[in-house]
């Protein structure tokens, strides 16, 4: 096992046993083989750098590398974006820790080294996030590393996994790298991203909503703190931020859109399809701590004389989200709403069952301007799961989720 601290400035020679130079970096091609060290950096004075590649390294000790080539055949230095430097990208930089789920900072990198095809690879195994690794940046090049070795010993190690590890790339520049390995960030609950999210400084979190695509973003965004929501979509490109706004129930992209500056809300609205921009736009006019400020405008709503099986056909030739199934809104010929049926009852139900026949006794309803104390109260006395919203035509226009009353009750704590 070797250190990454190890290798950085380590003297190296070529086949012949002549100084070619000291490491100056290790470089990782994130696209080709994710945790080998691909090429090494090599300088000597005035002299340009040279890499040598992966198979041209012969064998390495700590502060020592011979490459099992001649300094003839080594390649001079060219930038190249697709690679990944271990000290400019990735010591002292914040990573993600994805099965940990939090934000560290990588203090050294182990590196395991193989025998393979007469050359010999270094292969990244995990990231030291603790004071083992602390200790080899203080100490190197004041102490042996035999003796920082030893001290290390009667440290704790805190590591984590290269394969649980996503890298945050706030140069924008850079971002193919993040992009290789965002699919372990669509992985992590919305939630648990969220808290990642707001660890981070506005450049991360940039690189971060960047790299994820649009249903992760939106569900990523619905869950952090408010004033985070509104820097984030203030940053993104118009397109970007309404492609975003899309993918989340209108009630929250509504939330979300109260925050903005009303230039940059303008801007995104008019860069939204028009059935969502009119959602949003519908949502906007109604008081945060009112009904019609908490409800959520797309609800599954049927006629009381539909069968059990119509609605469930309706269901699944539809795109209805998931959280819209707790229950189904009845309305009669007239459009009024005059109850509701809980998903249970209509899975359990008869095939020709009506749903007026199985709508719940109490149709309980409240007016968009209703208060949110109000609304707090029917939800505590009637149990309820979700409580129909209505126009002054008795007619449904949205619908509030207990989730949002939960959420709404936890800020007021």
């Amino acid at each position: 096992m070797l250190h990454a601290t190890e290798m950085l400035g380590a003297e190296t020679y070529d086949a012949q046993g002549n100084f070619v130079g000291r490491v100056k970096e290790l470089f990782i091609e994130p696209g080709d083989q994710p945790n080998r060290i691909s090429s090494v950096l090599l300088s000597r004075g005035r002299f340009r750098p040279l890499v040598a590649r992966h198979d041209q390294l012969d064998s390495m000790t700590p502060g020592n590398l011979r490459l099992n080539t001649d300094e003839a055949h080594l390649d001079l230095y060219k930038a190249n974006e697709a690679w990944l430097a271990v000290g400019k990208d990735l010591l002292d930089q914040q990573i993600i820790d994805t099965n940990g789920r939090k934000v560290v900072r990588v203090n050294d990198l182990d590196l395991n080294d193989a025998r393979i095809n007469g050359s010999t690879e270094l292969r990244v195994t995990q990231v030291d996030v603790g004071l083992r690794g602390a200790l080899s940046r203080l100490l190197k090049g004041v102490v042996p590393h035999s003796l920082i070795r030893q001290l290390q010993q009667k440290l704790p190690q805190r590591s984590i996994p290269w394969e649980f590890v996503n890298l945050i790339e706030a140069d924008p520049l850079r971002r193919v790298k993040l992009r290789l390995t965002h699919d372990k960030l669509t992985q992590l609950h919305p939630a648990d991203l969220a808290d990642i999210i707001e660890d981070l400084s506005p450049a991360e979190r940039d690189s971060i909503f960047a790299s994820l695509d649009e249903t992760s973003a939106a569900e990523a965004l619905a869950e952090v703190d408010d004033r985070v929501k509104a820097q984030i979509i203030e940053q993104l490109p118009p397109d970007r931020a309404a492609n975003i706004m899309e993918e989340m129930p209108p009630d929250e992209a509504a939330d979300v859109m109260a925050d903005l500056s009303p230039e940059t809300s303008e801007r995104v609205l008019e860069a939204m399809q028009q059935k969502e921009a009119h959602d949003v736009r519908s949502l906007l006019r109604f008081e945060d701590d009112t009904a019609g400020g908490m409800m959520n405008t797309e609800c599954v709503v049927v006629g009381e004389d539909a069968t059990r099986d119509e609605v469930l056909e309706y269901l699944r030739t539809h795109e209805v989200p998931v959280d819209q199934l707790d229950s189904v809104v009845l309305i009669d010929l007239d459009a009024k709403f005059i109850g509701v049926v809980p998903a249970a009852r209509l899975i359990l139900a008869a095939s020709d069952a009506k749903m007026r026949v199985l709508k719940l006794d109490l149709p309980v309803s409240v007016p968009a301007n209703a208060k949110e104390k109000n609304i707090f109260e029917l939800f505590d006395r009637y149990n309820l799961r979700s409580l129909v919203v209505v126009d002054s035509d008795h007619r449904p226009i949205g619908v509030i989720a207990v989730d949002d009353v939960v959420s709404r009750l936890c800020e007021k704590r």
